[in-house]
């Protein structure tokens, strides 16, 4: 009997400490910029899945062990962390500059933050492109650009591609947008046809460019990215910036190659 006693005051006397070693916090959680509140500002436990959501007004509670970090995160601000010394705090975020600010380039050399442009630019990083090789380097952009359709020619690997950004804009006159490289335009006149009567298609300019010297492409579209290059532009911008060279110790090799039957 003494035995049961003694077992049912231990798990009552672990009981209270579990409890006494929880403790909820309370606060508000605010814009470190203009003081306004953050609504739907991710609350969490860190180690643990115990989380909540701040309020419209930017209020929250949770109830978390003693001695444990909260963490605070939202999409454009910077991630917090805090160890609570009291159950009512206030949380001030401070906006992450470098994700809303991404700078691009766009006419010229001239960088512009990608959010102040007026028109819709789409960038594609240069492993994207290489990730599945392709002879003609714009055939990479394929799938991976909202309103970009291109259309590979049934002469091989190396033929004439014919791109069209947004649709066809003229009936009788070229679709094909102007492509920049480096800031200077290139001439991306198609070298030969192939028609029912026979023919050869040597390519075109866009063709001759090797896929891995390609830092980067950006897709320019609308009229307003049109007025940045005059009249050539009507159908579109493709903006292709090369590689730079990387100072390196030693000498450096790099092979890439493909193959097709």
């Amino acid at each position: 009997m003494n035995k049961k006693i003694i077992l049912f005051t231990s798990l009552f006397l672990c009981c209270i400490q579990l409890v006494l070693a929880q403790q909820r916090v309370s606060g508000s959680i605010v814009d470190a910029e203009n003081g306004m509140p953050l609504p739907g500002v991710n609350v969490i436990e860190k180690g643990t899945n115990n989380g909540v959501s701040s309020d419209f007004d930017g209020n929250f509670s949770i109830e978390i062990e003693e001695g444990s970090t909260l963490q605070f995160s939202m999409l454009g601000y910077i991630t917090q962390e805090l160890e609570p010394d009291g159950s009512d705090i206030q949380i001030e975020l401070a906006p992450d500059t470098e994700a809303l600010d991404e700078v691009v380039v766009t006419a010229l050399g001239i960088k512009r933050s990608e959010r102040a442009l007026g028109y819709s630019l789409t960038e594609v990083g240069g492993e994207e492109l290489s990730d599945v090789k392709q002879v003609n380097a714009i055939n990479s952009l394929q799938g991976k650009v909202a309103g970009l359709n291109i259309t590979g020619a049934a002469t091989g690997p190396a033929g004439t591609s014919n791109v069209l950004i947004r649709g066809i804009s003229s009936v009788g006159g070229n679709n094909q947008p102007l492509y920049v490289v480096d800031g200077i335009p290139i001439d991306n006149t198609n070298l030969g046809s192939a028609s029912q009567w026979g023919g050869s298609d040597f390519g075109d300019g866009i063709s001759s460019i090797n896929p891995d010297d390609i830092e980067s492409m950006s897709v320019l579209k609308g009229g307003a990215a049109a007025a940045l290059y005059g009249s050539r532009a009507s159908n579109g911008v493709i903006l292709i910036t090369t590689k730079t060279g990387k100072e390196q110790a030693g000498l450096g090799v790099e092979y890439s190659g493909s193959g097709s039957i």
